[in-house]
């Protein structure tokens, strides 16, 4: 029922099965630890620019990339720990690094974990010591993300996580949004406005911030591709971004533990003691119909 295999293209590539659902997932540890591809019965859930993920340089546009220390961006990419003034560039660097399959398993669904910890390179921008693990696991129709973040600093270590996936659309405005917030922040204006469950897909970009969450789920129907896409989160996660560009067929729904410009102003920042760690899970389920 549950397989995991390993295949080398230009990226060693876990292929994660559920045969019975015809449910298949691609995770490429060496690329940000990322989910590249969901297949149900051939059908595509995720939207992926694949000629820009074949150049290491560049970020992944697609998948289901990971921020890690923060989500979003800082004014001038700066925030100061203790004094000293550091710079780091939006989302992070964890969608850019490569990370390491540590563990995989065919009994309870087909999973494999991927670790990544601090070096040289990441404290100089980040000046804490850290280890990640991430566990995905596919069951059915559903993705489950079970995360470990883990500080090995001698100091507390603030940071937000979360995840950017993008989803492949059809036409967009038959998208049907249902995202638990009364309103959200135009990220580009920062004006504020109240949430009716429509967007003007008309618009050039959509960048909007929604926070005051009121339930541990979301989602989107897209009637044009006959699919429903459901994430459930915990209480790790505070805001949700919903995020598209016109002419491009995705949208991008993201769950974030904390927005834009935390790591400044410390609104909804994790600080983890030193030698502690918290966990957290996110779930996607797909259904065409």
């Amino acid at each position: 029922m549950y397989k995991v295999s390993s295949d080398q293209k230009q990226y060693n590539t876990y292929t994660l099965s559920d045969e019975s659902a015809g449910s298949q997932i691609e995770v490429v540890p060496e690329r940000g630890g990322i989910v590249t591809s969901w297949r149900i019965n051939g059908q595509e859930v995720f939207y992926l620019d694949a000629e820009r993920f074949t150049h290491p340089d560049l970020s992944v546009r697609g998948g289901n990339p990971i921020l890690f220390p923060l989500c979003g961006n800082l004014p001038n990419d700066t925030y100061n720990v203790d004094g000293t003034d550091y710079k780091i560039k939006q989302h992070g660097f964890a969608r850019e690094l490569p990370w390491t399959a540590t563990a995989q398993s065919a009994s309870d669904g087909a999973s494999v974990t991927v670790e990544l910890s601090s070096n040289e390179q990441t404290k100089l921008v980040y000046p804490f010591d850290f280890h990640l693990a991430f566990t995905y696991t596919l069951r059915g129709n559903t993705l489950e993300v079970r995360q470990e973040y883990k500080n090995l600093s001698s100091t507390p270590m603030p940071f937000s996580s979360g995840f950017h996936p993008y989803f492949l659309c059809g036409d967009k405005s038959k998208i049907e949004v249902d995202i638990p917030s009364v309103g959200y922040q135009d990220n580009r204006t920062k004006e504020n406005f109240v949430f009716d469950g429509k967007f003007n897909f008309e618009q050039d970009e959509i960048d909007s911030v929604f926070g005051k969450l009121s339930s541990r789920s979301t989602s989107v129907i897209d009637n044009d591709r006959k699919l429903k896409i459901a994430i459930d989160y915990d209480d790790f996660y505070t805001y949700l971004v919903f995020w598209t560009v016109k002419g491009k067929d995705f949208y991008c729904l993201e769950p974030w533990s904390a927005t834009r410009n935390s790591l400044n102003t410390k609104e909804y920042l994790t600080v983890l003691e030193p030698n502690t760690s918290c966990s957290a899970v996110m779930q996607i389920t797909a259904n065409f119909f």
